[in-house]
C-alpha cells in the first residue's frame, strides 16, 4: 500500500492569473488563443485587476495542494491553464518525483467541454502514464455539505430576502451542443437547498465575456435590474476561490450595481483553504481512485 501511494499523485489544476501588472498582457493572450487583446481591452482589465490590488488565486491554489497533500498524504502538483505553472508544467514535476498514477483535479465543481474538457485534453497532451480525470464534483455529497456550510455561516449573520447562486457564464451555443453545464449548476443548487430552511433562492450567471455572441443568463445584472427585493446574499457556486469573478465582478461591480438601486447585497465566504473544503476534495480524490481500482479489477464469477 505504501508503495502504491508513493506512486500515486494529484494534480490540482486551475484558471491561473497574473502575477502583476507586466503578465496581464501575456494571461490575456492566451484567454483569447495567442491573439493579442486590443488596448482598449487590455486597459479595462488591467483597472479591474488594479481596482483588487492583483489577484492572489496562483498562490491560493498553490496552498489548496498543500492542504490536500497533508490531508490526502499523497504528492500534490499545481498546474495553470493560462499562468505560470502551466499544466504541462505540474504533468512534469509529477512525472520527475517517479509518479505513475496520477488524478487530475480541476479545481471546479461543474463539467463543460469548454472549461473543464480543456483541461482534461491538456493534461491527456502533458500525461502519458495512468491517469484518472475527475470531470467535476457537483453532486458530491463532501462539497454540497461544505456549500451548506457557507450559507450556514452568511444566514447566522442576517437572513436576506433571496439567495443569488452565481456561476461563470459561457457561450449559449453550448447548450445546443448538448453540454450539461447548465444542468449540473442547477442540481447543485437543489441539493445544496434540499431540506434546508433557506430565503427564496434563484439562479444567475455572472462574468459573460464580451465576445459579440450570446451567452447563458440570467445575468445577475440583469436579475438585479428587475428585482423588487432589497437584501440579497449571493452564493458562488461555481468558483471555489477568490479571484477576479469574486473580488471584482461580485464585490466591487455587483455590489456598486445593487447600492445604486437601493440593494444590499453580501455574498458567502470563497472556499480557498477551509479545511472543510479541503476534506471535501480529498474525498472526491479518494473516491475517484477507489472507483478507477473498481473499475479495472475484473468480477470474480462462482464457480
Amino acid at each position: 500500500m505504501a508503495s502504491a501511494k508513493r506512486l500515486t499523485g494529484v494534480l490540482c489544476m486551475a484558471y491561473g492569473s497574473p502575477a502583476g501588472d507586466g503578465e496581464i498582457e501575456a494571461y490575456y493572450t492566451s484567454i483569447r488563443g495567442g491573439r493579442k487583446p486590443p488596448p482598449e481591452a487590455l486597459e479595462e482589465l488591467k483597472g479591474r485587476y488594479r481596482a483588487i490590488g492583483g489577484s492572489s488565486l496562483t498562490e491560493i491554489t498553490r496552498a489548496q495542494a498543500a492542504a490536500l497533500e497533508k490531508q490526502l498524504g499523497l504528492p500534490v502538483f499545481v498546474g495553470m491553464k493560462h499562468t505560470a505553472p502551466f499544466i504541462e508544467d505540474g504533468a512534469a514535476a509529477a512525472r520527475a518525483a517517479g509518479i505513475e498514477r496520477l488524478v487530475g483535479l480541476p479545481l471546479a465543481p461543474h463539467y463543460s467541454r469548454m472549461s473543464l474538457g480543456s483541461y482534461e485534453r491538456a493534461l491527456n497532451q502533458a500525461w502519458d502514464r495512468e491517469l484518472i480525470f475527475i470531470p467535476g464534483f457537483h453532486a458530491h455529497p463532501a462539497f454540497i455539505t461544505a456549500v451548506r456550510g457557507l450559507l450556514s455561516e452568511a444566514l447566522a449573520t442576517s437572513r436576506p430576502e433571496r439567495i443569488y447562486f452565481t456561476a461563470h457564464s459561457l457561450p449559449a451555443r453550448i447548450i445546443a451542443e448538448g453540454d450539461q453545464y447548465r444542468e449540473q449548476l442547477l442540481e447543485s443548487c437543489r441539493l445544496v437547498a434540499a431540506g434546508l430552511d433557506l430565503p427564496d433562492c434563484d439562479f444567475a450567471f455572472q462574468s459573460a465575456s464580451k465576445t459579440g455572441e450570446p451567452w447563458l443568463g440570467p445575468d445577475l445584472l440583469e436579475a438585479l435590474e428587475r428585482t423588487r427585493v432589497r437584501d440579497i446574499l449571493v452564493c458562488p457556486i461555481g468558483f471555489v476561490a477568490d479571484h477576479l469573478e469574486i473580488l471584482y465582478d461580485l464585490d466591487v461591480e455587483a455590489r456598486v450595481f445593487a447600492r445604486e438601486r437601493g440593494i444590499t447585497l453580501r455574498r458567502t465566504a470563497s472556499f480557498n483553504t477551509r479545511p472543510d473544503f479541503i476534506a471535501a476534495l480529498a474525498s472526491v480524490v479518494l473516491d475517484a481512485i477507489e472507483n478507477s481500482v473498481s473499475a479495472a479489477t475484473p468480477a470474480i464469477r462462482a464457480q
